[in-house]
């Protein structure tokens, strides 16, 4: 079984608490809607990175390979000085959404390297330029460039020329669940010696302010190179450190003095170890030798090429010698952590897609972090401090006031996206069923909690906004995590599949009810999480009037209404009661089926017969409409909705058979739509699907021409054909105009930081990848369809599906020139051995050459290339 599965059995099984620690630390926390308390909302401006160092945060807290607990009382982060930078460095550094000419972007090059569900080993690596680094210069050129020049990156500054720079690798290892080692390594890459400070930190999360009862928690010395830390409900830990360093002590109190011009509450704040190390102000720390916030100062003077090893350790014992076996437990949770990973890739021999695989599981696991926002709290202020502005009650969010979150939850990525988005966490859920299917399964339940969903049944999208609407992909997520966790541990776990059927059915109703605004089964739903993909804002009015019937928000409802009846039917085979909703869920999928094809009195679909294509369809105030023929990832969707299952299962079910048996007597034009699902081809597979093998064959002849959709990387987002020939429609006096984007945005649609006009998406590519394979189940072998278009090569679907696997797998194994494509031709990221093979998951990648795009430590979605490295 192995030391970490016995871990992970023995947290499920409500024994020792392995996750009580973890990477639970943000890295953001400034310029995040929960920090912010301004009247206008704008979230950037009111705490910026700036401000950071100086200003004590309410919901949570940020560092560099940080570690908290589950609650996040006490943190602990490294902080670094080259003795050429204005400012510690305690926390990434990156652009805000206005700063970027392509929105938000971190402007720093660290790497997660590995990690296991219980956190019991792990290592991160964080590259801190010797010369001063480059703040001023990261701003002025960003700020100079337009949206469709390049983002201009900290490598191409010049600070890594000459190798000027050390290698920070942080690891940390668990010898019980609240004994935890941590093991700082570093490397100066650089031909000249240099010097450099560092500061382990330890501090309590600042809840005394808001909650004026709870007593104040402390750290002090408690002997050579030992801190004692004491906070309320937390319990009293140590802290030890191997090697001698003076300690400094503050508070984590905010330097009101420096930020807002008043007088400070504490003589001690929050930025004094800052002040202390880098102005040499003596009086910024307190000489008594205690406070909520200390430092180790290690200074270290290294050669070229030195290596140099700091140990600590925090433990809820007194540890006569705790670094005794320091080594040894850490080289034993490094084997174990090995083991793991071994049982994990069975059967796969190519190393360097083991090691990919692994760096996107660690990556995953890093980006767990504590979420506190109490929406209501946050909207009328704390007791004892300043009133928010009266306009924050009309604002963001004010209606989400039941929304409370104080847990751990897998982020985006911890400084791009340091907060939760419905639909990423939904695709995250079923990277992470790779290797923790039990985790996985509580973040799916927890976004249907009580206090997250919405009492009307919407489930929140992301802080920025909770009412606005991500595609529905819970049920998805949910079928699929169901069937990894019943493969991992060889038994059906019918409860969650229950409860999670349950509160969806709330969500299912609250989409029809909001969201088909004429009742016709055809469903609008606004941007979707494709951001700028339309010719115009889709979560806004149309311009002029009118709505918007979508091709993919029916698409996604139809296959939201097939998942639900896949998990009906699985259900009834235990309970008979939930035979009524499979039953009602097929009739649903049925009614949506029929809607997109034809709609309305003038039976106008959204599909295109002539264009063997799916396009939205506007519907203008005087009763006209138009097929926006815009060909892009929208017109692709129709193919998710499928499902195959069995005939023991369809035999199983009279009721559902029945039922479906009259209806395809009474709705013949409904049935004439569909697969025909009666039949059984294959291995006695059944087939329900919006698609049936004429147009799919039409719309895969688009996907896979390499003029429109398929790139050497994967399906693009948008056809190719508008590169030469942009799209342009004509509305209300307006040219809305379209063309294929291959890299970045020019639009500032949704704050420009993505784009939906080109480049390659991970999460759609690999749903497009289980259709095919759900199809080939069904058509088998003798399906066969022209791949790519215009080849003259006829392949299966499974075939296709294992061929688009290995074009995604391709933008990060090294091609023939012995480049990894998401590097995008950097010869340093390339070639250099200590760059090579560390790994960056990119949030989109560019439609032709692959390099990677958006938020560059995007293992959330993204982290589904582990599902397709081993299909």
């Amino acid at each position: 079984m192995g030391a970490e599965q016995e871990r992970m059995d023995e947290q499920a099984g409500a024994g020792a608490n392995w996750l009580k620690w973890g990477p639970y630390l943000s890295e953001r926390q400034w310029g995040t809607v929960r920090e912010d308390y301004s009247a206008d909302g704008k979230a950037w401006e009111y705490l910026t990175h700036e401000m950071a160092r100086s200003k004590a945060y309410r919901w949570g807290e940020d560092g560099i390979g940080g570690w908290s607990d589950e609650q996040q009382q006490l943190c602990m982060a490294l902080a670094l000085w080259n003795e050429k930078d204005p400012i510690l460095k305690e926390r990434l550094f990156g652009l805000t959404n206005g700063e970027g000419n392509h929105g938000e972007d971190v402007k720093e090059l660290y790497y997660y390297l590995d990690n296991t569900p219980t956190h019991s080993y792990q290592k991160m690596l964080y590259k801190y330029p010797c010369n001063a680094y480059p703040y001023a210069q990261l701003v002025e050129e960003n700020k100079k460039r337009s949206r469709q020049e390049g983002e201009f990156e900290l490598m191409d500054t010049g600070i890594f020329q000459d190798d000027a720079y050390f290698d920070v690798f942080i690891e940390y290892a668990k010898a019980t669940p609240e004994d935890i080692l941590i093991r700082y390594t570093v490397y100066n890459r650089s031909g000249e010696a240099a010097d450099l400070h560092l500061l382990p930190q330890l501090w309590f999360r600042n809840t005394w302010r808001c909650e004026p009862d709870t007593p104040q928690p402390l750290i002090k010395q408690a002997g050579k190179n030992t801190l004692f830390l004491q906070a309320n409900g937390l319990g009293n830990y140590s802290c030890y450190a191997a090697q001698d360093a003076p300690i400094l002590f503050t508070n984590n109190e905010t330097n009101n003095q420096r930020l807002y011009g008043s007088a400070n509450d504490e003589l001690y704040v929050k930025d004094g170890i800052n002040d202390r190390v880098v102005q040499g102000n003596q009086q910024a720390v307190d000489p008594g030798g205690s406070g909520t916030k200390a430092a180790f100062w290690y200074k270290l003077h290294l050669l070229p090429g030195e290596k140099k090893i700091l140990q600590l350790r925090i433990s809820d014992n007194t540890l006569d010698n705790p670094f005794e076996h320091f080594e040894t437990i850490f080289s034993k949770r490094l084997q174990e952590a090995d083991l793991f990973y071994e049982t994990k890739q069975t059967g796969m021999e190519d190393e360097d897609l083991r090691m990919i695989q692994r760096q996107a599981w660690a990556g995953l696991l890093w980006n767990k972090q504590y979420y506190g926002y109490d929406v209501n709290r946050w909207l009328q202020g704390d007791p004892g401090q300043p009133a928010p502005s009266p306009e924050r009650m009309r604002g963001r969010n004010n209606h989400w006031r039941h929304f409370v979150s104080q847990g751990i939850i897998a982020m985006p990525d911890k400084w791009e996206y340091p907060w939760f988005a419905a639909w990423d966490l939904a695709f995250q859920c079923i990277a992470l069923a790779g290797i923790d299917p039990r985790f996985a399964k509580n973040q799916l339940l927890l976004l249907l909690q009580v206090n997250y969903q919405h009492p009307n049944g919407q489930l929140p999208a992301y802080e920025w906004d909770f009412s606005d609407v991500n595609p529905p992909v819970h049920a998805l997520a949910a079928w699929h995590v169901y069937k990894l966790d019943k493969a991992a541990h060889g038994k059906a776990d019918g409860s969650f599949l229950q409860e999670v059927f349950q509160k969806l059915l709330l969500n299912f109703t609250w989409w029809v009810n909001r969201k088909d605004s004429e009742g016709n089964n055809i469903f609008e739903g606004g941007f979707l999480g494709l951001d700028n993909i339309g010719i115009f804002n889709r979560s806004a009015p149309v311009p002029g009037g009118g709505h918007l019937e979508q091709a993919d928000g029916s698409s996604w409802m139809a296959m939201y209404a097939l998942n639900m009846m896949q998990i009906a039917m699985e259900l009834s085979l235990h309970n008979p009661v939930y035979e009524s909703m499979a039953i009602k869920f097929s009739e649903h999928f049925l009614f949506i089926a029929g809607s997109i094809t034809h709609m309305g009195e003038d039976f106008v679909g959204l599909w295109d017969e002539k264009d063997g294509f799916y396009y939205d369809l506007l519907r203008k105030p005087g009763g006209d409409w138009d097929r926006l023929r815009l060909r892009s990832l929208v017109g692709l969707i129709p193919l998710y909705a499928a499902i195959v299952f069995d005939e023991a299962k369809w035999t199983n079910l009279p009721l559902l058979t029945q039922r479906m048996d009259q209806l395809k007597m009474l709705r013949p034009d409904l049935a004439a739509l569909v697969s025909n699902w009666k039949d059984k081809k294959g291995n006695e597979q059944h087939l329900l699907s919006l698609l049936r093998g004429h147009r799919m064959k039409l719309l895969l002849k688009r996907m896979l021409d390499p003029a429109e959709f398929l790139s050497d990387h994967g399906i693009r987002s948008l056809s190719k054909i508008y590169q030469d020939q942009p799209y342009v429609y004509w509305l209300n006096g307006m040219d809305l105009t379209v063309r294929y984007e291959p890299g970045e945005s020019g639009s500032t649609m949704f704050g420009g930081n993505s784009n939906w006009r080109g480049p390659i998406w991970m999460p759609l590519n690999f749903l497009l990848i289980e259709a095919l394979y759900t199809f080939h189940e069904y058509y088998t072998d003798e399906f066969r369809v022209e791949y790519p278009t215009g080849s003259g090569q006829y392949l299966s679907l499974a075939e296709i599906a294992q061929a688009l696997c290995q074009r995604v797998r391709s933008l990060f194994t090294r091609n023939e020139q012995g480049e990894r494509p998401l590097f995008g031709g950097e010869d340093k990221f390339n070639k250099d051995q200590h760059f090579k093979d560390y790994i960056l998951f990119y949030e989109y990648f560019h439609g032709d050459s692959g390099k990677g795009l958006g938020a560059s430590h995007q293992t959330g979605w993204t982290a589904l290339i582990t599902a397709l490295i081993k299909p």
